[in-house]
């Protein structure tokens, strides 16, 4: 008797046991699934990340508890990215986050119908992912990426007023790169300076082109391209042998060496992107949200560099910084 009243209380204690395990792996199991695709390792593309998972915490979307985050980085690699688009649509996700606008296309090359959220991309309409900024109309919207730089430009005038010609570096296949430099030269030209365009096709090309231009220009400006963000180093050293600043349009490359910029928060641009992808969890359709984009910028000025060049930065802008922005010294 005392054998079969021990063997009823294990089998219902493991009964007990089974049951709660079957309920927790059901809850684990039924947890949405957020894709979240990187282009490259870079510390720009870094805090953008950092922030999307910040965005969807602050929105109740924890990894592991009430979300299961995905994420894959592509270290710049186009083979990898079509594999790691295609493991998101294969395994359901709720929606899907591509940081760079090369990311976001090839999750749009995979699915029409999955929610993508774009994180941080130039140029949106330009690189074919939506209709309209206001009316997305597919299953496509998210977070633009667009530095102030008509404030860009008129800064490289307050530091170098006779500035006439600026070189400027970007990914000849990076449309929304193209779109920037596009934008700067137009705003360049009105301030009467003549910009001198260069190309590079990947980063084998950065250490010629950079230092062909460095030789032939007053200052440099690069826009947001990835490709020459992961090569930023090498630029910053042709430049150096010749003594001329870096205009960057992130704060990342002013903090890396970089003369100075006016630019949005990467961390910031991360959070918007975290929260629409919370939103869209929550119930709305990415066809009706309209593409967003911080409004404001920040100036970074890079003193340690200021003074490495023999550059001297007006009292009145480094005040300026000093109160409402970052000075690296």
């Amino acid at each position: 008797m005392k054998r079969l009243i021990s063997t009823i209380i294990i089998l219902f204690a493991f009964l007990v046991f089974a049951f709660f395990h079957s309920t927790s792996s059901s809850k684990k199991s039924s947890i949405p699934t957020v894709g979240i695709l990187q282009l490259t390792s870079h510390p720009a593309l870094d805090e953008i990340h950092r922030g999307i998972i910040a965005g969807l915490k602050e929105n109740g979307y924890v990894n592991g508890k009430t979300v299961k985050i995905d994420f894959q980085n592509a270290q710049n690699d186009q083979s990898n990215l079509k594999s790691m688009s295609q493991k998101f649509k294969d395994e359901n996700a709720a929606v899907m986050i591509g940081i760079a606008t090369a990311a976001a296309q090839s999750l749009a090359n995979v699915t029409s119908t999955t929610p993508i959220v774009m994180g941080a991309i130039s140029d949106p309409v330009g690189a074919g992912l939506v209709k309209s900024l206001s009316h997305p109309g597919g299953n496509i919207t998210g977070v633009m990426h667009k530095e102030p730089i008509d404030r860009q430009v008129k800064l490289i005038k307050q530091i170098m007023p006779n500035v006439t010609t600026i070189g400027v570096l970007h990914t000849s296949s990076d449309d929304s790169s193209a779109s920037e430099v596009k934008e700067f030269t137009k705003l360049a030209k009105k301030a009467g300076i003549t910009v001198k365009d260069y190309t590079v096709t990947s980063t084998n090309d950065i250490a010629q082109v950079s230092a062909t231009m460095a030789s032939a220009v007053q200052a440099i400006y690069i826009p947001n391209d990835n490709t020459v963000a992961s090569g930023f180093q090498t630029v910053l050293k042709n430049a150096n042998q010749y003594n001329i600043p870096i205009f960057p349009s992130t704060s990342e490359m002013t903090q890396q060496g970089g003369l100075a910029t006016v630019s949005v928060s990467q961390y910031e641009l991360g959070k918007m992107t975290g929260q629409m992808a919370a939103e869209i969890l929550n119930g709305k359709s990415p066809a009706t949200m309209a593409v967003r984009y911080p409004k404001n910028g920040t100036i970074y000025l890079n003193q340690k560099q200021a003074k490495k060049l023999g550059i001297t930065i007006p009292s009145s802008l480094l005040k300026e910084a000093t109160k409402k922005g970052v000075v690296i010294k």
